[in-house]
């Protein structure tokens, strides 16, 4: 299917390579179908493009947080890794949502570490997690469900 976007103008997308998030992101709700997108001359890109599918206008910078030096550690509910048809957590990854940081001195780039993406990789499904303490030193790379 063909998908207008606003950063990357009309974009061929692969059924198969969507992501749904079923509850949508903390003030995009009604956003659930997303495809990552990144530049290709760039060689290995160190953030991606969540580009909603819902609204060619929404569009979000991620990155694995290990590439910021962070490592977490998540237990999801059942609730939540039923909604994500999570079975391994091998097949989950987490990654940050990035943001522009306003009205400081030193303009630049941020990421939210309190509510982090979890996305299933084989589901293809995603959810993001709204984390009460974030430690300074927390640092991203396994998932643990909460049994």
């Amino acid at each position: 299917m063909k998908v207008e976007t606003f950063l990357f103008g009309n974009v061929d997308v692969n059924p198969e390579q969507v992501i749904e998030f079923p509850a949508g992101l903390l003030s995009f709700e009604n956003n659930k179908r997303f495809m990552l997108i990144h530049e290709t001359e760039s060689g290995d890109p160190v953030s991606f493009t969540l580009q909603s599918l819902d609204d060619p206008h929404l569009a979000l910078q991620i990155i694995d947080p290990a590439a910021l030096g962070f490592t977490y550690e998540l237990a999801l509910t059942d609730a939540e890794t039923a909604s994500i048809k999570l079975t391994d957590p091998a097949d989950a990854v987490v990654v940050l949502v990035l943001f522009k940081q306003e009205g400081k001195a030193t303009a630049g780039m941020g990421a939210n570490l309190r509510a982090p993406l979890v996305v299933n990789t084989k589901a293809r499904l995603g959810l993001q997690k709204l984390l009460t303490k974030v430690r300074p030193n927390v640092v991203l790379s396994n998932l643990s469900s909460a049994a």
